[in-house]
């Protein structure tokens, strides 16, 4: 079954996401182009380090080349933001990329972005949907496309990086004394950072950047049970930091000196400040119904509207291209910010905490103890459960009039079902890249996080 689901088509290597699949989907997507208006005869196509992920928009770029478009391919993996920035800075009509981005190894999927830097939406996607299987696809060889100029290859990374550098006060951050452990997870963050930066005081050292398509068996996702390694390097080595890149490089978490981990829930909020207060950026804050409270905390604290949208970074995407918003994300690590392109990418929020360091002349423990002294602390934890285990839809549940003794004050059903109380909630929602229900917890101490996770999954296990 071929189905778009939060971030594009993602599937399991040799069972759904095949090559034959693949040329359908990528007909598909030429047959829509074709149909729009506004272009869709110049595509830019990137892949990522995971099994034949090459070869795989190599199959995308015949299909192109088979309907006569112009079609320009990466000649290195690179991360999923770096087709954004093409799309919108040198003005292709679409963009793809060959990415399942943080699932499991045994996954692949494709990712379309649209000519303004974007996530396609729902509006593209479903209009993709309706055109599978409508017409076989059309294939010309990538030697024969050559030389009806057709298809090229091209090094991507070059504008990427000088637009980056130009992105942000390399001066300041190039002064900056830290030690930083950045780990790639097997992905294709790489060492772009390092590249943007030049000669600086800084000393960062890596992890698993090698090449590895099975990411050594773990996922490629930042979250603390995949950062093992880098939180206990960081430890050992004294690090001032550990930054991890999830597997596309589009989404960031962080291993604070102590070798904690930080996720997007407080460092989207930490940046926020840094765009309004050292930027001077206009605009709110755009976060998922899954976002912490702490981010409408510091959008009060910085007299900012901020905006709520159902999970994905498309939505996000929209709040930038609708320009009310300076900075937006998501809780698995994605974060956008204005200037830019309105897409997520994990090198270029990890450069804003670079200067955020070197403007603000503090540690990111510093920063971190202010935070929390300004707005207060917030825990916050989600689980997974195989959606196997869930005979019935989440609209099946019933709900409770209080959960831990606190009254339930609002039913938020934006995008799943979230149970709000004062100081406390707890979500439900099927993930839309994965078979899995997520549930998620926010509280003002970690082991009221605890019992609601606990009570949120008796709840879905009962139904």
């Amino acid at each position: 079954m071929i189905k778009f689901g939060t971030d594009g088509w993602r599937a399991v290597i040799a069972e759904d996401f095949t090559f034959e699949n693949l040329r359908v989907v990528s007909q598909a997507i030429a047959d829509y182009a074709k149909k729009n208006k506004k272009g869709g005869k110049r595509i830019v196509v990137g892949y990522d380090c995971r099994f034949l992920s090459r070869e795989f928009a190599q199959t995308c770029c015949e299909v192109f080349a088979g309907n006569g478009m112009k079609t320009v391919l990466s000649d290195q993996a690179i991360p999923t933001p770096t087709v954004s920035f093409h799309c919108l800075h040198r003005k292709y009509d679409l963009g793809i990329m060959m990415t399942a981005s943080h699932n499991p190894a045994h996954f692949n999927g494709l990712k379309i972005k649209t000519r303004d830097g974007g996530a396609a939406d729902n509006t593209v996607t479903s209009a993709v949907e309706k055109l599978l299987g409508q017409r076989k696809p059309k294939t010309l060889s990538l030697d024969k496309a050559k030389k009806k100029a057709l298809f090229r290859t091209a090094d991507l990374t070059r504008d990427y990086v000088s637009f980056l550098r130009g992105f942000v006060d390399v001066k300041k951050i190039r002064k900056l004394k830290a030690r930083v452990l950045v780990d790639t997870m097997y992905g294709a963050g790489d060492t772009f950072v390092e590249k943007i930066l030049g000669k600086t005081s800084l000393e960062i050292n890596y992890l698993h950047n090698e090449y590895n398509p099975s990411f050594g068996g773990m996922h490629p996702e930042p979250v603390p049970v995949n950062l093992q390694a880098l939180i206990k390097g960081v430890r050992k080595g004294g690090y001032d930091l550990g930054v991890a890149l999830d597997g596309d490089a589009d989404r960031i978490a962080i291993i604070d000196s102590k070798g904690n981990f930080i996720s997007a829930q407080t460092l989207l909020p930490l940046l926020a400040v840094h765009m309004v207060k050292n930027r001077h950026a206009s605009g709110g804050i755009g976060k998922t119904v899954v976002g912490s409270n702490l981010i409408d905390q510091v959008a009060s604290m910085l007299n900012v509207a901020c905006y709520e949208t159902p999970v994905g970074f498309k939505y996000i995407s929209n709040l930038f291209k609708e320009k009310v918003i300076c900075i937006g994300g998501e809780e698995a690590g994605g974060i956008g910010v204005k200037g830019y392109v309105p897409e997520r990418d994990g090198s270029a929020s990890f450069l804003l905490l670079l200067e955020m360091l070197a403007v603000e002349k503090k540690s990111f423990q510093e920063l971190l103890t202010l935070l929390y002294r300004q707005c207060g602390r917030w825990y916050y934890r989600r689980e997974s459960i195989p959606v196997a285990s869930v005979k019935k839809s989440l609209e099946q549940m019933k709900l409770p009039a209080e959960i831990l003794g606190k009254e339930i004050l609002r039913v938020n059903t934006l995008d799943g079902v979230k149970l709000i109380t004062k100081n406390s909630w707890l979500m439900f929602r099927k993930s839309g890249t994965e078979p899995i229900v997520r549930v998620y917890a926010e509280a003002k101490t970690n082991k009221e996080v605890g019992q609601l996770l606990k009570l949120g999954k008796k709840m879905i296990y009962a139904l």
